[in-house]
């Protein structure tokens, strides 16, 4: 088997004289927090359950990080063939097989599934597919896939359903098809001409990786740098690569409406500044935002409440309004990172131990996998200003970085802000090849509360990425103004 299929709720099934089935923990929604809460508990000889309508082990390993990071590792050597003269590797023309660009991905996701399957194989979680809603305070309702139903109760409940792409109320956007990031994936013909409406993480890899396997790219973004919120040379450098590359971007931009539909031929009509323009592709991507998976589970029959974004509300522990009732992940407004639903599960296993862990104050880290990375941890310069934070900034653009020359990646440049009255890390931006690698030992050395003079006097391996970090730490710091 694959991946798993969405399952629809019989609304004429009489589930009123069903037993409800008690467990210690009942988990709706299979995210990677959700599944390492099942796996663990359940180890511990708990008896629990995941209730999960589709994918086992929820999206990051069916749909969205790693088989995203798979296609952009495809593009990636696209890219590299294009470049082949660079390196000596001549050859005249190559192909793209988009069918064995998707197969690649497809068969590392068939790999996960098995993986996942036989964890809760061995630690005696049980996973049951089907639609889950609450039905009354931590007691649930399943439907199966055979249309019978299951009613389940738990001790606990953790909610982990997450978010799924938003779409925006655009005239003639429904009727044009348009692909999400899950279709984006499944393709298996390069788009002729690939519009992409929105320029957050998913547009920006996206549009990356089909421009390198031969699109025409044509990005759509409403406000006037992609990733606004970053700090300036961040946008800069990221709009030079976008243009060094080809792919043509569209800022300060309102979709009026679109017609045709996507895979055969769309038309999307934008107003820029007062100016009406009009864009023709033949495919069309709707990258703008995310919205939780909150609707039609009960929630208002368990007593669990929504912020005004539509989000599970919870306290630092991660309790909902219902008591014995938990959220994780992005449905609980969770930085929409694999990693920090990850650390969400270890907030409620310590607090169902009877801990007091909260989820305030955490170092995130965030990586954009475009080529070359985007990684930043703790405060943007744009952030300390806005804190009236001063600090001392240290940059060096990634020429300085002589493993970067080997690799011909000399594109993008690293930069740190310091304490001024003492030598801590405030924060670490990378915009370079591998940047997540080169963050994660500033990051390390942030979490253990080590002096910038800990990277700067480290022995580092040559030539390696992560040694860049000694000319960084070295350079002369500037103090930038704070208003």
């Amino acid at each position: 088997m694959g991946l798993l299929e969405n399952i629809e709720s019989p609304s004429n099934i009489a589930t009123n004289s069903l037993p409800s089935e008690g467990y210690d923990l009942v988990i709706l929604g299979d995210g990677t927090g959700a599944t390492l809460a099942a796996w663990t508990f359940a180890a511990q000889g708990q008896r629990v359950a995941v209730i999960e309508r589709k994918y086992i082990g929820g999206s990051c390993p069916n749909i969205a990080c790693l088989p995203s990071k798979n296609i952009v590792q495809s593009a990636r050597v696209a890219s590299y063939f294009r470049r082949g003269k660079e390196f000596g590797a001549m050859t005249d023309s190559f192909d793209i097989d988009m069918p064995t660009v998707r197969n690649r991905k497809r068969s590392m996701v068939l790999g996960l599934n098995d993986m996942y399957r036989e964890n809760f194989r061995q630690t005696g979680a049980e996973f049951i597919l089907g639609a889950g809603r609450f039905i009354g305070p931590r007691a649930l309702e399943v439907t199966l896939p055979d249309g019978t139903t299951r009613r389940l109760h738990g001790t606990n409940v953790i909610v982990s359903t997450g978010t799924r792409a938003a779409s925006e109320p655009i005239p003639g956007l429904s009727d044009a098809q348009p692909l999400t990031h899950i279709e984006a994936l499944e393709l298996d013909v390069v788009p002729g001409h690939l519009i992409v409406i929105g320029g957050g993480y998913v547009g920006l890899e996206l549009s990356q990786a089909m421009s390198r396997f031969g699109s025409k790219v044509t990005v759509i973004d409403r406000n006037d740098r992609l990733l606004h919120l970053e700090d300036e040379d961040v946008t800069s450098g990221l709009a030079s690569l976008f243009t060094y590359e080809g792919i043509d971007t569209i800022l300060n931009a309102k979709v009026k409406h679109i017609s045709g539909r996507s895979g055969t031929a769309v038309t999307v009509v934008l107003d820029q500044g007062g100016r009406e323009k009009t864009l023709v592709g033949t495919h069309l991507l709707v990258a703008a935002g995310r919205r939780p998976n909150t609707e039609n589970i009960g929630l208002d029959l368990a007593g669990v409440e929504l912020n005004d974004r539509g989000y599970i509300k919870v306290n630092g522990r991660l309790e909902t309004t219902a008591p014995g009732v938990w959220a994780i992940g992005e449905v609980a407004g969770t930085p929409q990172f694999t990693h920090v639903s990850v650390d969400d599960f270890r907030v409620v296993r310590d607090n169902l131990a009877g801990g007091n862990h909260v989820t305030t104050w955490r170092l995130i880290p965030y990586t954009l996998f475009t080529d070359p990375e985007l990684a930043r941890i703790g405060l943007t310069e744009k952030e300390a200003k806005e804190q009236n934070i001063a600090y001392r900034l240290f940059k060096i653009p990634m020429e300085r970085v002589l493993r970067a020359h080997t690799l011909s990646e000399t594109r993008g440049f690293l930069k740190a802000l310091v304490g001024i009255d003492n030598d801590l890390i405030l924060g670490f931006t990378a915009f370079a090849v591998d940047a997540g690698e080169i963050m994660a030992s500033v990051q390390t050395a942030m979490i253990a509360g080590l002096p910038y003079t800990a990277l700067r006097d480290a022995i580092w391996a040559h030539p390696t990425l992560v040694e860049g970090l000694t000319p960084l730490f070295s350079s002369e710091p500037t103090l930038p103004a704070i208003s």
